[in-house]
């Protein structure tokens, strides 16, 4: 639910546009942005008080949260309202995220652990092709019934969780991550976002602009300040002396940026220089998330011998040539210019997501492991929101009246060619991904 709402409101963003008559692209990017930034700054505490108090009761509190949060979206009545309750809404899924998986690890039998840990990843390719479709269906009305939709999804599931998921014993000496780093990290890539959306309109060098990086700055320095002094860091830092884990997590992060950017990008150029409705984008964004899964599963089943770093490289590779041709064709005409590189764009992505996703954690001791997907989470949500925060900045602090010239839509191709330079670099960073080597048995040694 947590990321069909995500997508839906990516094809709702030019009808939320035109009811807050006025809003710049910069202040609606902050409907994306508020929701990712607190999301990666809350997933790793809200894990851990899950755990400490029960992973159930985490469910059906974070459950209860977004789905009261997304009515506050539905009846905000001005764009500053919209924000704060997509705020709530990220608390809620931040709290929801970690403790649906720990029930799946809790309730399934050792055998079928790992079939539903994958289930549960790759409910995020179906919410992909699902939610623009959906979020065009219910924003042909109004947009605010995309966030209506979670009102009868969340009562349900509710009261399902309520009766038939087990009650897990609270883990009593479990400790609260530093609360302070996770504040810091919220700071980074707020101060960051914002003074990329905002640049254009106060001026790369401007007061506004400089504070912002000045911000960021020092927020790094405390959580890295945090990270070797608190006693239960945000991120451990013995996590980031496994480098696979580390040069993956840097790799994810820019994987995630560009596909934040291209899916925004590409929404907004349906619904303004082409003038699609919010539906006609729905269904004109289908087929790129539709060759997620279906590459993800044949990737995985032919490319089980090929080393992990080379597998994601040429996944990102294919996803570079997808933006590369958005740039070249101009983007003057749906079937001819957008569509096939959006579709080489999804076999990019499903050529290379799982892998990545799955390399970040796999030289982790298992006792790791839930932190280090935690962390990797974060990664993809700071990812996405500088994504976004990107993207805008090359388009501009335009209303989303203004993306219909001409002039805008030159600008799309430049969005196109900072996607293409953000996986391009991932790609380059991936192939450095060396897995941690096994360790010799002394049967091995003597016989050598």
């Amino acid at each position: 639910m947590t990321m069909l709402d995500l997508f839906i409101v990516n094809v709702a963003l030019g009808s939320i546009g035109e009811t807050y008559s006025g809003s710049s692209l910069a202040g609606l990017s902050w409907i994306l942005n508020a929701y990712t930034v607190v999301y990666a700054a809350c997933l790793i505490p809200a894990g851990s008080l899950a755990d400490r108090y029960g992973r159930k009761q985490g469910f059906l509190v974070g459950l209860g949260l977004f789905t009261i949060a997304s009515v506050g979206c539905a009846a905000a009545p001005t764009l500053e309202f919209l924000i704060a309750f997509r705020v709530a809404q990220a608390v809620g899924a931040a709290v929801l995220t970690p403790a649906s998986l720990g029930l799946i690890l809790s309730v399934l039998p050792e055998a079928r652990r790992a079939g539903g840990v994958k289930i549960w990843a790759t409910s995020s390719s179906f919410a992909g092709a699902a939610g623009p479709v959906i979020g065009g269906l219910l924003a042909q009305s109004s947009w605010r019934w995309a966030f209506l939709l979670n009102l009868p999804i969340g009562l349900v599931a509710f009261v399902m969780a309520a009766r038939l998921l087990p009650k897990s014993p609270p883990a009593a000496r479990t400790r609260i991550p530093d609360p302070v780093g996770a504040l810091a990290i919220a700071a980074a890539v707020g101060a960051l976002s914002l003074g990329l959306v905002k640049a254009e309109d106060r001026g790369w060098l401007a007061p506004g602009t400089l504070l912002a990086a000045v911000i960021t700055v020092l927020a790094v320095l405390v959580l890295l300040h945090r990270m070797r002094t608190h006693p239960e860091p945000v991120m451990p830092p013995r996590l980031f002396r496994v480098p696979s884990f580390t040069i993956a997590n840097v790799a994810t992060l820019l994987f995630t940026g560009a596909f934040s950017a291209v899916f925004l990008g590409v929404s907004l150029w349906l619904e303004t220089a082409a003038g699609y409705d919010p539906l006609q984008a729905g269904l004109a964004l289908l087929p790129g998330p539709l060759a997620v899964p279906l590459f993800a599963a044949l990737t995985q089943r032919w490319a089980r011998d090929v080393p992990a770093r080379f597998v994601i490289a040429v996944g990102l590779a294919v996803f570079a040539a997808g933006s590369l041709l958005l740039a070249v064709q101009g983007a003057t005409h749906y079937a001819t210019d957008v569509l096939p590189g959006w579709i080489v764009i999804g076999v990019g992505i499903g050529i290379a997501m799982p892998t990545l996703l799955g390399t970040a954690t796999a030289d982790l001791a298992p006792a790791q492991a839930a932190t280090g997907s935690a962390i990797v989470n974060t990664a993809r949500q700071t990812g996405y929101a500088l994504g976004v925060a990107g993207l805008v900045a090359i388009l501009g602090t335009r209303t989303t009246a203004d993306v219909h010239t001409a002039g805008a839509r030159d600008t799309f191709e430049n969005g196109w060619l900072f996607v293409t330079a953000l996986v391009l670099l991932s790609a380059a960073i991936a192939l450095l991904i060396r897995p941690r080597p096994t360790p010799r048995t002394p049967a091995t040694s003597n016989n050598e």
